[in-house]
């Protein structure tokens, strides 16, 4: 067959990856362009391109090109085609047009003028008007101006390449298939797995990077599942020809699915979008292939199936414009480079990402970035050789651990203390001695270790893995200011040595009633995030801005609770604080969450905690607004709601004041009014001397649950913690 000329459209970036592409299709002569690359070559070779290119958007066949400027001078040159060469007679067409000029100012226009010359021509020669079809056109043209330079050409592959028939929905900011396909390929995708080497996709979304690896491993031509081609009614359709690489195609599919093919293996915390990934796997055919599971980031180990010495960790984690924001995100990207440098250690990785602030955040080193679009987004692809000379300095924050007594003392410093001293340091001894096992067992880092146990030493003191929090009570009246000031330097000298922790590790809070803007003020501007494992999550603390550290870890059985019930589930979580609960939900398998909370502060610190667990705001909302309002005015209906307000509150911010003993009632009946049927709702509050009314059980049943919500570290001291279980009646 004669040589005719095509033209290859691809995303920016991949120009030099088309080109060798097109090259390895059959085309003799190619040339490099911006967005794509023209090549001369039999329309067999353009068939195979519409089949087996893993990296176009499309196909065309050009057919003319001239100077215009105006509508007449485009009109003229659409007359000029022999439209009968190109569409049969009572055939459908469609006009794709692009770009603008003086006079032509809009696409609609444009392919306007073009459809009308089409139709004028081909009436002038006796034949039927031909229809115009969006759908599924038996022509489909695509006409470009350029300043005053027009070009047209015929769609030959009919709409992008990169819908490959797979994937029906790709949920929030999805991936397109031949830009997956090319950042495999610049991460040596195929040579790794030549070598025997898997695939893995911390945060696999819908399952593109899955499947396009799939498709390449088992030699599956990305085009064979499409249904609709440009060429297919064209006059000149070799109809033969295209029906024999079909056979091949589906030839080489089944011999490249009967091989031994390598593990690719997808995790995604969010459950929703991983029934997306796998219907598009399934679609694809490609389930004994492709395997995805239900997993957070911070949860993510090399399985044991997988102890190769290679492999490809290969990621699109989101970015700071589309899911959630850039300093939220911070926190994602580091855990995704802690989890790369401890469990792929000699493994390839690859990240891509439009923010390479965001990149550094992982903590490693690339050696080698390409320069890509995502779409119009100027975006990178970043390549690590995971080992120790791909790991940078760590950044603050350290995942904390249980530390037994025995250990604790082994590191305690040698200082003498005075015997008050002493006697606080061995209450703290002997109340670790009594959580050792315990903790252990339950694999908790976070716990209270005192709590006021001695009243002339009031202070609660907390221990966050290697860390210490203590907040001070405020000292009764009758106590002199320098009788408490010397028990407190007393529990300064104390802690050190009773627990090893450094005195630099150890922070210090006096705890008072806060009423009105105090309650969302800073007590200073200097703490930084730790990150805390609580469970199966992990979780951000702040030791010195605020009161409290952003965790209550009274609640931590409550939090248990919520995440065994949720799975499937829709979460509504009132008065949220930091949302440690929701993280919880979405660990468990919650379907959504929504956590509402009047402080913009919290709200931001909750994102933080989705976000370094993987988790985006996609179903997971995050609401700023008074609650109690917001209750009143709110429509849908929720599986399980977690109500957790504070004793009292009078923010400005508030339309009224919140005093949980006298308001309980409308509050319950309010948030009650938006449980499911078959819901259940946890209200839970900290307010010591409060006592549920009776009515309270006129509209619902009721299930005092307290003593089952309190663990071990908090069964004797001063928490007011108090938690009752609501569903409806039947």
């Amino acid at each position: 067959m004669d040589d005719l000329k095509w033209y290859a459209s691809c995303p920016r970036g991949l120009e030099g990856l088309l080109l060798e592409e097109i090259q390895s299709l059959g085309a003799a002569t190619t040339r490099e362009t911006v967005g794509g690359v023209h090549f001369t070559a039999p329309a067999q070779v353009a068939y195979r391109a519409c089949l087996w290119s893993r990296l176009a958007n499309r196909i065309l066949q050009p057919l003319a090109d001239f100077e215009s400027g105006d509508s007449d001078s485009l009109y003229r040159g659409l007359m000029e085609v022999d439209w009968t060469l190109y569409l049969a007679q009572g055939g459908s067409l469609r006009v794709d047009f692009s770009g603008s000029s003086d006079e032509i100012r809009n696409t609609r226009y444009g392919a306007q003028v073009c459809k009308d010359a089409i139709v004028d021509q081909l009436q002038s020669k006796g034949w039927p008007r031909p229809e115009v079809s969006m759908q599924d056109p038996d022509l489909r043209l695509n006409v470009r101006l350029s300043k005053t330079k027009v070009v047209v050409a015929i769609d030959f592959s009919g709409g992008s390449l990169h819908q490959r028939g797979y994937r029906l929905e790709g949920g929030q900011a999805p991936l397109k298939e031949n830009l997956a396909a090319a950042l495999l390929l610049r991460a040596d995708w195929p040579g790794i797995a030549a070598a025997g080497g898997a695939l893995v996709d911390p945060m696999c979304g819908s399952g593109t990077l899955l499947l396009e690896a799939a498709l390449m491993v088992a030699d599956i031509a990305p085009g064979l599942k499409r249904q609709r081609w440009g060429f297919e009614k064209l006059p000149a359709h070799d109809v033969s020809g295209w029906e024999a690489l079909m056979a091949d195609a589906r030839a080489r599919s089944e011999l490249g699915r009967s091989r031994q093919l390598p593990e690719i293996q997808g995790y995604d915390a969010d459950a929703g979008t991983l029934h997306r990934a796998q219907a598009n796997i399934q679609r694809a055919g490609l389930e004994n292939v492709v395997k995805v599971t239900h997993q957070p980031l911070g949860e993510l180990r090399k399985p044991a199936q997988l102890q190769l010495d290679r492999g490809l960790v290969i990621v699109n984690p989101p970015y700071g414009e589309r899911l959630g924001e850039k300093e939220s995100l911070r926190y994602l990207y580091r855990e995704l480079g802690n989890v790369l440098s401890s469990e792929f250690e000699g493994w390839q990785a690859a990240i891509f990402t439009s923010d390479k602030e965001l990149g550094l955040a992982t903590g490693l080193r690339s050696h080698k970035r390409y320069a890509l679009y995502n779409g119009t987004l100027p975006s990178q692809l970043l390549l690590f050789k995971l080992g120790a000379e791909s790991r940078r300095p760590p950044l603050p924050g350290a995942v904390g651990k249980a530390v037994s007594a025995g250990e604790a003392s082994s590191e305690a410093s040698s200082e003498e203390l005075s015997d008050n001293a002493q006697m606080f340091a061995n209450r703290l001894r002997k109340n670790q001695r009594r959580l050792d096992k315990w903790l252990r067992r339950e694999g908790i880092s976070c716990y209270r270790l005192y709590d006021a146990d001695m009243p002339e030493y009031a202070v609660a003191v907390d221990r966050y893995g290697d860390f210490l929090h203590v907040a001070e009570y405020k000292a009764p009246a009758g106590i002199e200011p320098d009788a408490a000031e010397r028990r407190l330097q007393e529990v300064v000298r104390a802690l050190p040595v009773a627990t090893g922790i450094a005195p630099e590790r150890i922070f210090y809070k006096e705890r008072q009633r806060q009423r009105g803007a105090q309650q969302y003020q800073k007590a200073a501007a200097q703490g930084e995030l730790h990150t805390v494992l609580e469970g199966r999550v992990k979780l951000l603390v702040n030791f010195v801005d605020y009161l409290d550290t952003g965790l209550f870890l009274d609640h931590r059985p409550l939090r248990q609770r919520l995440a065994a019930e949720s799975r499937g589930k829709d979460f509504l979580n009132l008065f949220c604080y930091t949302a440690t609960a929701s993280v919880h939900a979405c660990a468990g398998g919650a379907r959504s969450t929504t956590s509402v909370d009047m402080s913009k502060t919290y709200l931001d610190w909750a994102r933080k905690n989705l976000a370094v667990n993987g988790y985006s705001e996609t179903d997971n909302s995050l609401v700023q607004a008074d609650c109690l309002l917001w209750m009143t005015e709110h429509q849908e209906r929720y599986d399980l709601i977690l109500l957790d307000p504070p004793s009292f509150s009078n923010s400005r911010r508030m339309q009224q004041t919140l005093d949980i003993q006298r308001d309980q009632l409308q509050i319950l009946r309010d948030a009650m009014a938006l449980l499911r049927p078959q819901g259940v709702l946890y209200f839970s509050n900290n307010l010591r001397s409060f006592s549920l009314d009776d009515e309270v059980a006129e509209f619902c049943v009721v299930e005092n649950i307290t003593r089952q919500t309190l663990d071990l570290d908090y069964q004797r001291g001063r928490s007011g913690h108090q938690c009752w279980k609501l569903q409806h009646r039947d």
